[in-house]
């Protein structure tokens, strides 16, 4: 198991976001903390220009994103950021990616968002080649005709992980990744649906088993703050549920709505579901942590309470 916080996106000027971004990661290097996963939304910073950031300011921790969207950029351009990326890291990027979602590729960026899994399918051929250490890609498929040179070569092993949800995406995940990284699935999802998919995929292809990256929100709290910990996580980290990707699969699983996904109460209530998530399927958590409070001080207070019990449970739980 690894075990691992979201850091971002926040809120604020750009400056001081980058420091908190910052202080966050180092605070997570220190509590041993296995991975720091880095979202990439519309509005905000670029996932691995962070990444590399975070690279100068730790040492150790695997340092991912979740997710790069692929249809805005032809993958040798992704190719050589996310190389740059993990050479400036000593070879600690996860590179997660995905075909995002209607509303940002066509609704704000007007691209065209068609079979987004061939194209995901067709992408990912073209970035395993450039990352293979031959000295270039030579790929042909239906979507991309790449013949390109590459001076660059991961320095380390660079594992892919695709934001995977159907059952397209996760055969395609299983057979041509290292994994996938999840939002919105709940322990039913990721046990039904997600795992022995993903898994019976890379089996087929003859691939190691694949990784399952959870994101969940996680607060502590008193037992009767619950339902306040999850109108505050719907709140703030609701808007992806007008997704029919996401709504296909909440519908996998027993939750309505991020609320419902977290794992909120005190430090065994905590545990007890990160557990459930466990016994499920995956293989890492990604935990958002989610301060609850009235103003500025009582949620610094409550993000930090909440982010050194996860800190205990993680050790408990590797032992």
């Amino acid at each position: 198991m690894r075990f691992g916080v979201m850091i971002g996106p926040e809120r604020g000027d750009s400056a001081r976001k980058a420091a908190r971004m910052l202080d966050d990661v180092r605070w997570a290097e220190s509590a041993g903390m296995d991975t720091a996963w880095i979202p990439q939304v519309p509005t905000d910073f670029d996932a691995l220009i962070t990444v590399a950031l975070m690279g100068t300011v730790t040492e150790r921790i695997e340092l991912g994103t979740a997710v790069v969207p692929l249809q805005p950029q032809h993958p040798i351009a992704l190719a050589r950021s996310a190389m740059s990326a993990h050479a400036a890291t000593n070879g600690r990027l996860a590179l997660g990616v995905g075909p995002s979602h209607h509303w940002i590729v066509q609704d704000m960026l007007g691209l065209p968002y068609e079979k987004p899994a061939a194209f995901t399918r067709d992408y990912l051929e073209v970035l395993n080649a450039a990352f293979a250490g031959t000295g270039g890609a030579d790929v042909e498929n239906a979507t991309f005709k790449v013949h390109n040179p590459l001076g660059l070569t991961p320095i380390a092993p660079l594992p892919v992980l695709v934001a995977a949800l159907g059952p397209v995406m996760l055969r395609i995940a299983g057979e041509q990744a290292d994994g996938t990284v999840l939002w919105l699935a709940d322990e039913r999802a990721i046990g039904g649906h997600i795992a022995p998919r993903i898994n019976k995929a890379a089996e087929e292809a003859g691939r190691p088993a694949p990784r399952v990256v959870a994101g969940i929100p996680v607060c502590l709290c008193r037992p009767d703050e619950v339902e306040e910990a999850k109108a505050r996580a719907n709140r703030i980290l609701g808007e992806a549920e007008v997704s029919p990707n996401y709504q296909r699969l909440l519908d996998q699983g027993d939750a309505k709505d991020v609320g419902d996904l977290a794992a909120a109460g005190d430090e065994e209530m905590i545990a007890a579901r990160i557990r459930q998530f466990i016994d499920a399927g995956v293989t890492d958590i990604s935990a958002r942590l989610l301060p609850i409070g009235d103003n500025r001080d009582e949620l610094v207070a409550s993000k930090r309470r909440t982010r050194e019990v996860y800190a205990q449970i993680a050790a408990d739980l590797r032992r």
